[in-house]
């Protein structure tokens, strides 16, 4: 079953999250980060995937305080645009957008009775490391090419729960050096690179790649039943 639902930020702000339940009781919560292309049919269809795993999955706007309702697509315009929404959520005063992540969490918490993972594509996986870095009540993080992520002010952050990180190695935005550095820095973190471009789990862009999607599923599945239930 989906649904969209409010959540209540720390501010009182109202943000609407896509919600994908599971058949019967979750094994836990997914809170699913989102590209810069807003909660469209690509992040919809992963928490639909993460409800087919038993999880409750919750994908939060994380738009909505500066742009309600972001629904983009790939092409050039879309990506500008998109960009454009980023830097606005970038320069709103703190704690901004992480406390909309927070009450996702709380509410994947309560809604699914278990412990609750975070995993986030390009900008949601530099957010969802933030998150494993900062926030509370979060057993486990992954980030697929997390963008910024591994830039030295990022990569110096903590995390305080186990993360693992997925990146490509053929990425214009994420430079393999950069990604070396990060390893090295964080040698606890499982750090995957694969034979592809960026954005190679979504298959509506012409960056996908089936094969490096599927495998880096499967060990995200394997990392959240290992840490999440």
């Amino acid at each position: 079953m989906t649904q969209t639902i409010d959540l209540t930020a720390a501010d009182g702000a109202r943000i609407p999250a896509y919600v994908a339940r599971p058949e019967g009781k979750p094994k836990g919560g997914i809170v699913i980060v989102q590209e810069i292309f807003g909660v469209n049919k690509h992040i919809r269809s992963v928490a639909d995937g993460y409800a087919k795993d038993g999880y409750l999955a919750i994908a939060p706007h994380a738009f909505h305080r500066v742009q309600p309702g972001v629904d983009l697509g790939y092409d050039e315009q879309d990506i500008a645009t998109g960009f454009g929404y980023k830097q606005k959520v970038d320069v709103l005063p703190a704690p901004g957008i992480m406390q909309d992540l927070q009450a996702a969490i709380d509410y994947a918490a309560k809604e699914s009775g278990g412990k609750v993972g975070i995993v986030g594509y390009c900008w949601g996986g530099l957010l969802a490391w933030r998150a494993a870095c900062g926030l509370t009540g979060l057993a486990a993080a992954v980030t697929y090419y997390g963008g910024g992520m591994t830039t030295p002010e990022e990569a110096a952050r903590k995390p305080k729960v186990p993360v693992l990180s997925h990146f490509s190695d053929r990425d214009q935005y994420i430079p393999v050096p950069s990604i070396e550095a990060f390893q090295r820095l964080h040698p606890e973190i499982p750090v995957y690179l694969y034979p592809a471009e960026h954005g190679f789990n979504c298959d509506l862009r012409s960056a996908w790649n089936a094969d490096a999607a599927k495998l880096a599923r499967e060990r995200t599945l394997a990392f959240f039943s290992q840490h999440v239930g």
